[in-house]
């Protein structure tokens, strides 16, 4: 599903960051959800490139045709350009002439407007009017917007004017001057264009985006405004005119009304899909009265705002660079078809998927939603209503842990049954240290009476810890510092806590765990103590003994002392005494 060879967009599954946003802007909700990938659904997306522009990890991607132009212009067939009217306000420093330059450079036979095709639509549409009746016509120049017609509004198909897009008109063209032996690549901001050539390979043979010449340029290491154009560097067969305005809102409407087509017809734009849907929803072609002509475009503001084109610039600066730009003629004429352009336009309706009633109530409540009031229709999964959810569920294209109420509630269920179930006090806290939650061993753990209170008010919300707690500024440290803080015997009076506080918020939200380890710790403490006490003692023993060892020894010696001194013999006397010193 989503296969990157096949579809004009598609995922890139690896890289898909499980936001799932491209289902809350996704404006046909072609996007199903599987174990936390969103993947494009092919036969329910119209291409407009919505999810493209919006994907913040660029998962979604307009497929790549580049290597397929490449080859194409390694062989011998002539290959033309087709570029979009679009490309002066994509590229608004680089005359004409030199972007022409720029892609003969990279191998092109010739360059050439898509305006030349919506010319040529215009004028088959100005005759329709002219010929119709009071009915209402759709253009058919945006094939995203025609796609969603077919598929999502299909009682509206035989509204569309029967008539080629004016890129394919153009491709007709181009093969009637040139001949068929040629392949044509069309340059935009489009991926919808992608299908026409996929419908129509004998016309369109590859397209490529305005993001992918300009990663072209850069490896082909060319910058067009550098270049010196040539004498031939200029559009073939000739120049557009009024039809350099269709990539605005309102553009086509302009050219019809240059033509004075339908004198009597109404005309107005509709931009967005949604856009399209708020206008024909609901109603039926037979209840439109008046002779109506609708502009139909994907992109609200035009194909400038095409989902390949680079976003920044203000719209109203793209509108004036594609007005001054656009050779429109001064005085009103009278372009008259010169090609079969005609093209039927059948409906292609999504098969239908009715659920019943109980099947819905019963996806519902796969997501806590029991009764009517648990249906919020915040919109958070993507979907406008929970009952729409329901539905996407049932089809396979939704998750239950799309429903942010319902994750919230599980979280939420998880964190009280482990905050409530822990035999420890615990206790969370704001920066001003106002309590969030708690458990009910906190609330008993400091002063009883808390309890009657904790009964009237689970979690103690809003007590302030400073007078619950006796060391509220160790978690005024933990606020400040973020660092957690841990102490395994806390003393406070006649009790001794094991702390640890820890911040889970930076210096917003702070928690704590406390124990009460009196019990355990006083015996550890009384035998601690006592061991010191009798050390001491015997230490002192010790130094006593010590002690009175020393002074008998000193006794002793003196007393032995005494004894030998008392009968040793006299010096000179007795054998005892020194020997005679020789003569010299």
């Amino acid at each position: 599903m989503g296969n990157k060879q096949n579809s004009a967009v598609y995922t890139a599954e690896n890289e898909c960051q499980d936001c799932s946003k491209c289902v809350r802007y996704c404006p046909v909700k072609a996007i199903k959800v599987a174990d936390g990938q969103a993947r494009i659904v092919p036969e329910k997306c119209v291409a407009c490139g919505t999810c493209v522009r919006v994907c913040p990890a660029g998962a979604k991607r307009v497929r790549d045709d580049l290597d397929r132009v490449k080859r194409l212009l390694q062989q011998s067939t002539r290959v033309f350009v087709s570029i979009a009217p679009s490309y002066v306000s994509e590229f608004p420093a680089i005359a004409s002439t030199n972007m022409i330059a720029a892609l003969r450079r990279l191998g092109f036979a010739g360059v050439s407007e898509t305006a030349l095709g919506a010319q040529e639509v215009s004028a088959t549409v100005v005759r329709e009017l002219n010929e119709g009746g009071a009915r209402l016509l759709l253009s058919s120049a945006c094939p995203a917007a025609v796609t969603y017609v077919q598929k999502y509004l299909p009682e509206f198909s035989d509204s569309i004017a029967s008539v080629f897009s004016p890129l394919l008109a153009h491709c007709t063209m181009l093969r009637h001057h040139y001949g068929s032996d040629i392949a044509v690549v069309f340059i935009g901001p489009c991926g919808a264009k992608k299908n026409e050539g996929d419908r129509h390979p004998e016309l369109l043979d590859a397209v490529i985006t305005f993001t992918d010449l300009q990663a072209w340029f850069a490896e082909a290491r060319i910058d067009p405004a550098v270049l010196v154009p040539g004498a031939e560097d200029c559009f073939v067969p000739e120049s557009a005119q009024e039809g350099a305005l269709y990539p605005i809102e309102g553009g086509m409407i302009d050219t019809l009304r240059m033509q004075h087509g339908g004198d009597r017809v109404h005309y107005s734009t509709v931009g967005g899909v949604r856009g399209i849907e708020h206008v024909l929803g609901g109603l039926q072609p037979e209840n439109v009265t008046l002779p109506i002509f609708l502009e139909l475009l994907a992109c609200r503001g035009g194909c400038i705002n095409g989902p390949c084109a680079t976003p920044g610039q203000a719209g109203l600066t793209q509108w004036q660079e594609v007005i001054s730009r656009a050779d429109v003629p001064g005085e009103p004429m009278v372009r008259r078809p010169l090609l079969d352009i005609d093209e039927s336009i059948h409906d292609q309706p999504l098969p239908a998927k009715n659920y019943g009633e109980q099947e819905i109530r019963q996806a519902l409540c796969q997501v806590g939603k029991e009764r009517r009031e648990d249906e919020l229709n915040c919109g958070g999964c993507g979907y406008e209503t929970c009952g729409e959810f329901a539905m996407a569920i049932l089809s396979g294209h939704a998750e239950a842990s799309m429903c942010l109420s319902f994750l919230r509630q599980q979280a939420q269920k998880k964190a009280n049954a482990l905050l409530h179930c822990i035999p420890s006090a615990i206790v969370l806290a704001d920066q001003a240290l106002k309590i969030l939650d708690c458990n009910r061993h906190f609330a008993s753990l400091f002063d009883k009476s808390l309890l009657e209170v904790y009964e009237i008010c689970p979690g103690l919300a809003g007590a302030s810890l400073k007078r619950i707690l006796p060391f509220p500024e160790l978690f005024e440290e933990v606020l400040k510092s973020n660092c957690s803080l841990h102490r395994e015997a806390l003393h406070v009076e006649n009790r001794i806590f094991d702390l640890t506080i820890f911040s889970i918020e930076p210096g917003q939200v702070v928690g704590g765990v406390i124990t009460d380890v009196t019990d355990s710790e006083l015996p550890r403490e009384m035998i601690a103590q006592r061991g010191q006490e009798v050390i001491h003692k015997n230490l002192k023993t010790v130094q006593e003994v010590a002690c009175l060892l020393g002074e008998n020894m000193a006794e002793t010696e003196i007393l032995l002392r005494s004894l030998v001194e008392g009968f040793a013999p006299k010096r000179g006397i007795g054998p005892l005494s020194d020997p005679p010193a020789e003569d010299a």
